[in-house]
């Protein structure tokens, strides 16, 4: 069958009312990206100074973006097939360097992280590029801007592994604010322009649920977390309502995004006639924040499980309420895009968490994480009592 694909033969076969599985394939890969998480929670948390921070949003946003362009990649290439598993395998093995280098990627192996990230985004798209057959012009000359445009950022990426201190940051923050400005620069280059909206239509429901898989592994990280650290602790009363409090938190952040938001967001991208659009604006660039969220409470969690009694220093309250900060900003976002309105839930949720981060500093890291937890709490039960309350409404009329 994949010989007579009209597409090309080592793409994806579409068939009416069929979405597209996710793999195995995938989801095998993926399990590099769990490690990928725990190293960028790990980094942060020993790490956690102003500096700190930039280096570790560097390294988090290339690990997003070379996972989320490898999504979009296998959301048109078959998996099933031996040439793209073994594709996907090799993207593993630069994964996984990828990932063993994130705790010392700006002192001794800076290199070894910049090579595996080039290596990665440039051999993909290479691949994607060799893949697409020839009749399909539009395809291989979207290829051949991203394939343009990832060989400049690996040049950044690779000068600034051989560079230090100062100057590999500054060339990595050139690098990675590059490929990000490049989708909303729909890739331009000289002779071919700017990609069409219609060659960048994807499988919507295989899209959302990569994605989906993603904040799972995300989530997965922040109850290890909870669970690692709650077991290496003499148990009191203190670390065991921290623990509860964690964990309740871990289960909001699942409510906030799966109860509702990712069933409407498949839907909404399942039946657009722009899916590509709506795929970048949605999936690629407003599900980081919803990520990065999660990765900053997963830290907060260790923070607040280790030292729950007391006041709160700047690192607990950053991570206490700025995880789940960020994860609303982003959550809030994404309903936007595909709900068309923003959920006053989230926005109440929001102004909640400014509002605590007023009072944070004369709050133990207890007391400072049961109060984010149950804001967490208010936002999904209230978005889930108004929106069921519109579905019934709805269907009354």
């Amino acid at each position: 069958m994949a010989a007579e694909n009209s597409r090309g033969a080592m793409f994806r076969v579409i068939l009416p009312n069929q979405p597209s599985r996710v793999t195995n394939a995938e989801l095998f890969f993926d399990l590099v990206f769990v490690f990928a998480v725990t190293q960028i929670s790990h980094t942060l948390l020993h790490h956690f100074t102003p500096l700190g921070a930039v280096h570790v949003a560097v390294l988090f946003l290339a690990v997003w973006w070379v996972w989320v362009y490898t999504a979009w990649v296998t959301n048109w290439l078959n998996p099933d097939l031996t040439p793209v598993r073994i594709l996907i395998f090799l993207m593993m093995l630069g994964g996984l360097v990828l990932s063993t280098t994130i705790p010392t990627a700006f002192e001794g192996r800076g290199l070894w992280f910049a090579i595996a990230y080039a290596a990665m985004q440039v051999g993909r798209t290479a691949f994607w590029l060799f893949a697409t057959p020839r009749h399909r012009t539009a395809v291989r000359h979207n290829a051949i801007r991203i394939l343009t445009w990832l060989s400049i950022s690996a040049v950044l990426w690779i000068a600034g592994g051989f560079s230090e201190g100062e100057t590999r940051l500054w060339l990595w923050i050139a690098a990675v604010t590059w490929e990000y400005v490049s989708p909303a620069a729909r890739f331009w280059v000289p002779k071919l322009g700017f990609s069409s909206v219609e060659a960048w239509a994807v499988e919507g429901n295989h899209m959302a649920e990569r994605c989906a898989g993603f904040i799972i592994i995300a989530l997965g990280e922040a109850v290890v977390v909870n669970g690692a650290t709650f077991a290496e602790l003499e148990w009191t009363s203190a670390n065991i309502l921290a623990f509860v409090s964690a964990l309740v938190g871990s289960i909001a952040m699942w409510w906030v995004y799966f109860h509702k938001g990712a069933e409407a967001g498949s839907e909404r991208i399942s039946k657009s006639t722009e899916s590509g659009r709506l795929a970048r604006l949605a999936y690629t660039y407003l599900h980081m924040p919803i990520v990065a969220g999660i990765i900053l409470t997963a830290v907060s969690d260790e923070l607040v499980l280790k030292h729950p009694t007391g006041h709160s220093d700047v690192r607990t309250i950053v991570s206490t309420i700025g995880g789940p900060l960020v994860f609303l900003i982003g959550t809030i976002l994404f309903k936007h895009s595909i709900r068309g309105f923003l959920q006053l839930s989230h926005g109440i949720g929001i102004i909640l968490l400014l509002v605590l981060w007023w009072f944070a500093a004369d709050l133990s890291p207890l007391r400072l994480s049961v109060a984010t937890s149950v804001i967490l709490i208010v936002v999904a039960v209230w978005e889930s009592v108004s929106l069921g309350s519109k579905v019934e409404e709805a269907e009354e009329h």
